[in-house]
Order: structure tokens, then sequence, then C-alpha cells
């Protein structure tokens, strides 16, 4: 999936993130995670987040993520809700998502 346009999902309320997509300048997947829990959360937050950029096939673009506290599966949904705003998609293609 190709991110094509900027896009948001998500609030900065506690217990929520806020994720921001951009199209990659120079072709590449950059990741960029600011979070409060950081030093007891911040691998698992960063692998969340992977996981599911290469389960919806995202290989470049610019991935801003800003969380307050977030579960995975809100982590999960955002990122997800803010790669397919990004992408344009009108029709999804529901077994990539979990």
């Amino acid at each position: 999936m190709q991110i094509v346009k900027e896009a948001l999902a998500g609030t900065l309320e506690s217990s929520d993130l806020l994720v921001k997509v951009a199209p990659a300048a120079d072709g590449r997947l950059e990741l960029v995670i600011e979070s409060e829990v950081m030093r007891q959360f911040g691998a698992q937050i960063r692998r969340v987040v992977a996981e599911t950029l290469e389960r919806l096939g995202v290989t470049a673009g610019l991935v801003v993520v800003e969380d307050k506290g977030a579960l995975d599966c809100a982590i999960r949904a955002r990122v997800q809700t803010a790669v397919l705003r990004g992408a344009g998609q009108v029709q999804i293609d529901w077994s990539r998502l979990s």
C-alpha cells in the first residue's frame, strides 16, 4: 500500500495516540515514535506499529506516532486508519486488517 497524501488518526487524549502519515520524499519508511511510556513500552509500541505497517504492505512513507499510553489494539487501529486514509483507499482488503 502506498501513502499518497498526509493523513491523521486518533487523539492526544490519555490512553490514546495520534498517528500522522505522509508520503516519503526519498522512498524510505521512516518511523518516529514519541511516548509518555517510552522507557517501559517503547519496544512494544515500535513492534506493533512495524507489524501493522508490514501487514498493510507499507514500504515507504513518514509515520509519526504520539502515544499517550494506548493499548496495542488502539495502536493497531489508529495506524491502520491513518494508512488507509493516507493511501486514499476506498476498497478495503479486510484480510490485511487484524
